[in-house]
């Protein structure tokens, strides 16, 4: 039943640590071997039973309300992003324009790929304004 504990475990990673946390963890390690053993009688191998109990038990999304534990919140990356692609697009267009003055100066090729990568700063920008504004 090693298995069901440490599933138990990796549920209750973010719980906080106390006596309530632990009485409610060893209460369903012991409700779910309770699940396994009756399904283990009803012919079930004991591997498929471990399974089939810990799928039924389902998700603690409810038991973490109750107890008060806060969702980690996800930090808003957007300007990163836009940042990011701007000081790479920049960099960008300036290999290109210096592979294109070295090389080729009689002809402006550079112009084409430089209008490419612009969509990348573009794209950026749009998904930083809406979560600006959300």
């Amino acid at each position: 039943m090693k298995k069901i504990k440490n599933h138990i475990d990796e549920l209750f990673k973010d719980f906080p640590r106390n006596h309530e946390t632990e009485m409610i963890k060893q209460e369903i390690i012991q409700n779910l071997e309770e699940k396994v053993f009756y399904l283990m009688d009803q012919g079930k191998e004991e591997e498929d039973a471990i399974n089939k109990a810990i799928v039924e038990f389902g998700d603690i999304g409810d038991l973490k309300q109750e107890l008060g534990v806060k969702e980690p919140e996800k930090k808003n990356m957007s300007r990163l992003n836009l940042e990011f692609s701007l000081w790479g697009s920049g960099l960008i267009i300036a290999f290109f324009i210096f592979i294109n003055i070295y090389y080729t100066p009689h002809i402006i090729w550079a112009i084409y790929p430089i209008f490419a990568i612009l969509w990348w700063p573009l794209a950026m920008y749009f998904v930083w304004s809406r979560k600006k504004w959300m």
